[in-house]
């Protein structure tokens, strides 16, 4: 997948935007999956296949682009949090728990609707409602982290709080953040295909997977394979990112193998 998002231009078989004037029947519909159109049309004669090969690239774009601000705002919150503690962990936290007592996607919906979509809009949006687990997690993490007696020691010699961050906090964290990171990509790309479904992702002519669906939905019944294979793309890129999660999870603390 990530193979088809960088080279998309060399390998769609057609111009994902063009409609093709032998790409629906006599009746107006979509085609079926056929030698010239490998997954058949949409229901303006387009080629599948090359919108889905796009729409690869826009699915991976903002669920990396969403997620690693995600990442970088909750490592930023959870280590300031377990580290400092006191009344400037306990205002973080709070409002760390106050984001997690919305509902995500309501809240994304919301955030998509007041400002106009695009592809940074809707990564923003998806990092503002993605960023709190990441926090929770690396804040339980780092509060254990401030009480070993090496941390301790670093501050008993002087050392200032950048140097005990940067030099003993981030390289103990910086696994579980990779980890974490990686399992949080498969959760953004399902949230932008909700966001696009929904209307208020990336919108049109611009492909991605949710999009693709919410466009040809009115042909569930009588063209399953417009909701199918657009779907499936979505359910296997999130397998994926899980799948490598897990193995670097495996990889990074062999402490956890086997633990799933």
């Amino acid at each position: 997948m990530l193979i088809a998002a960088i080279f998309a231009p060399w390998l769609m078989p057609h111009d994902p935007f063009e409609q093709s004037f032998d790409g629906l029947t006599l009746m107006g519909e979509p085609l079926p999956p056929s030698e010239e159109f490998p997954l058949g049309t949409d229901l303006l004669g387009r080629d599948l296949a090359s919108r889905l090969i796009l729409g690869a690239r826009t699915s991976l774009v903002i669920g990396v682009l969403a997620n690693g601000i995600a990442v970088v705002m909750g490592a930023f919150v959870g280590i300031l949090s377990g580290y400092f503690g006191g009344w400037l962990g306990m205002i973080l936290m709070r409002f760390t728990d106050l984001m997690m007592a919305f509902p995500a996607l309501l809240l994304a919906i919301v955030l998509a609707a007041i400002f106009k979509p695009s592809l940074l809009i809707v990564a923003l949006v998806i990092a503002m409602v993605n960023w709190v687990q990441m926090a929770r997690v690396i804040y339980t993490e780092a509060r254990s982290l401030a009480e070993q007696e090496f941390i301790q020691v670093q501050k008993a010699i002087g050392s200032g709080p950048s140097r005990i961050l940067f030099r003993h906090f981030l390289p103990h964290l910086l696994s579980s953040i990779i980890v974490f990171g990686t399992l949080g990509i498969s959760t953004t790309v399902l949230l932008e295909a909700t966001l696009s479904f929904l209307g208020v992702g990336v919108q049109p002519p611009t492909p991605s997977w949710g999009n693709i669906i919410f466009e040809n939905q009115t042909y569930f019944n009588t063209a399953p394979w417009l909701v199918f294979f657009p779907g499936s793309a979505i359910l296997l890129l999130a397998l994926a990112f899980n799948l490598v999660g897990d193995a670097l999870r495996d990889i990074l603390d062999p402490t956890l193998k086997g633990h799933h």
